[in-house]
């Protein structure tokens, strides 16, 4: 009898201790799946940033009418011959952009632009199939899980509606009397690349264990989520510069164009169209919310100096960092806004920490979340 008790548990032990190796092997290797999904989702952030930072020098470099028709699959290649390039110029040609504007444009000036609009659709491509190619992968080796679908599927919708609202842009561009595409347009471009940017980071966080270090204080999370905010409006008003050509309206710091409120603040009526259709008051707003930004970075920095947690120190002092920056150069950009080849990679540039700011704030929204609620049952 003690000898089937003994064999008995001595069975228990082995089965407790392969449960035990069974568990540790599955939390290895559903580890080892989240992991090898973020870095393909964090390849696709990288591809992200570089395809708006191409999209800022074609639109600094007046080049995103060159192309008059949206071809996916044959417009893939560029004109191989001279009679094809002498055909994409001559529709070119027939835009208001081309007889008001570039009119003096030989066909390698043409050449010029058309690269960057078509380097900037190539890339877009490229995006989207290193992303379903990925997606593919991960699916037939089964290493995706039930929690990744919806994110999956929502984050294909925001890359399509990226890539249309991109052609409605350009489209905004291709009808008589406009020789740019809409400011309104371009702004929605840019903010629906950076909610892909920042929503792809968002996916790709729940993957990695190193985010989880959470930080937990309800005061500290309503003033990120308040400079979340504000960077947002910064941000629109930044695309709004950039469709209006405000910068180089005022190529003056720290008035503008010797004050500090343009006399032309409220010249258009209704007033409220001066909020988005003004290029003096857009550039005194967003050189407003500039100043407020930092403000509000360094009272959060002054507030969150205590607080504990590695990683959210990292991107606290980044934070700060990268608003000083952002701040000095966008007043040398501002200066130099009437020097066309300075103004290109000045403004890149400026976009580029723009978007690094985008990371930290959607990394620092991610760490720090509200206190959980407890629960106190009263007894009877």
């Amino acid at each position: 009898m003690a000898n089937i008790k003994e064999k008995s548990k001595s069975l228990m032990r082995i089965y407790s201790q392969s449960m035990l190796l069974t568990l540790r092997c599955m939390k290895q290797l559903k580890e080892k799946n989240n992991k090898a999904v973020a870095i393909w989702l964090l390849i696709g952030a990288g591809m992200i940033v570089i395809q708006i930072l191409i999209g800022g020098i074609t639109r600094l470099t007046e080049s995103g009418l060159s192309i008059t028709e949206w071809n996916p699959v044959t417009g893939t290649l560029p004109p191989l011959n001279d009679m094809a390039w002498q055909v994409e110029f001559d529709k070119y040609r027939n835009t208001d952009q081309f007889r008001y504007v570039h009119q003096h444009f030989s066909l390698n000036d043409f050449k010029y632009i058309f690269f960057w609009e078509w380097f900037h659709r190539l890339w877009a491509r490229l995006l989207g199939i290193v992303f379903l190619a990925g997606f593919l992968y991960f699916l037939v080796r089964r290493q995706f899980n039930k929690g990744m679908i919806l994110p999956m599927i929502i984050l294909f919708l925001l890359g399509g509606l990226q890539g249309a609202i991109g052609w409605l842009m350009v489209k905004s561009g291709l009808v008589p009397e406009k020789f740019y595409v809409g400011h309104v347009e371009l702004t929605t471009h840019l903010i629906a690349a950076l909610i892909l940017l920042g929503y792809t980071l968002w996916f790709a966080y729940d993957l990695m264990p190193v985010m989880n270090k959470k930080v937990y204080n309800n005061s500290i999370n309503t003033i990120v989520k308040m400079l979340g905010v504000l960077l947002l409006l910064q941000l629109i008003y930044g695309g709004f510069m950039a469709g209006l050509k405000a910068a180089p309206m005022a190529p003056t710091w720290p008035d503008i164009n010797g004050r500090f409120i343009p006399v032309t603040i409220n010249e258009l009526h209704p007033w409220w169209k001066n909020l988005s259709n003004n290029p003096l008051t857009v550039h005194f707003i967003h050189r407003g919310i500039a100043y407020l930004l930092v403000v509000a970075i360094i009272y959060f920095l002054l507030v969150s100096k205590n607080i504990p947690g590695k990683i959210f120190i990292h991107f606290r002092k980044l934070l700060f960092a990268l608003i000083v920056v952002q701040l000095l150069l966008g007043i040398i950009t501002v200066i130099n806004s009437t020097n066309p080849g300075l103004l290109v990679w000045l403004g890149v540039t400026h976009q580029f920490i723009a978007m690094l700011l985008v990371v930290c704030l959607v990394s620092l929204l991610y760490l720090v979340k509200r206190s959980p609620i407890k629960i106190i049952k009263q007894g009877g």
